[in-house]
């Protein structure tokens, strides 16, 4: 009776520290990005996914011989279905995974409000909605700083305009990592 009891403790154990080993996305994760100034939240659904949620600010160049050329400002608001594919190979090479570093699919959706700029000289841009697929990786360093690049395809509809398009969808963001 003692030998089965021994037994089953060690299997338990074992399977404890097992599941101790497991990687798995960041619960919580809060960054402040640097580059186009702006706030992340992103979530951890389980092992390998995330729904990640921005709100920043965007900078645009405009060239046309309809609308003319000029700078523009606009708010955004991003959120992204996220699953990381590589987060147990990157441990069995002895990578970093905190994070949340690794490769990920996604599905987007993206909101960009209008313009804030109203100068002649500096442009303007219609609020417009994107749907679109992604591919992209993010990295966490020392000091909790963070790179997040992604790319894909995409629809974007653009208020008041007939004509939406295929677009590429590019999106890249420089920041810290500030709790989790």
């Amino acid at each position: 009776m003692k030998k089965n009891i021994i037994i089953c403790c060690c299997l338990l154990g074992l399977s404890f520290a097992k599941a101790q080993d497991t990687i798995s996305v960041e619960k919580k994760l809060f960054k402040i990005n640097l580059l186009l100034p702006g706030v992340v939240y992103e979530h951890g659904l389980d092992a390998k996914n995330t729904i990640y949620s921005e709100l920043s600010t965007g900078i645009g160049y405009r060239s046309s011989s309809f609308l003319g050329k000029g700078w523009y400002f606009f708010p955004s608001i991003e959120e992204q279905f996220r699953h990381y594919y590589n987060l147990e190979k990157r441990s069995l090479k002895n990578k970093n995974s905190n994070g949340n570093s690794g490769n990920y699919i996604g599905a987007l959706a993206n909101y960009t409000f209008k313009s804030l700029t109203t100068n002649e000289n500096l442009g303007y841009y219609n609020p417009s909605f994107s749907l679109g697929a992604v591919w992209g990786f993010q990295r966490t360093y020392k000091h909790n700083f963070n790179i997040n690049l992604n790319l894909g395809l995409g629809h974007v509809f653009e208020k008041d305009v007939k004509s939406n398009a295929v677009t590429p969808l590019i999106n890249f963001s420089l920041g810290w990592v500030i709790g989790k």
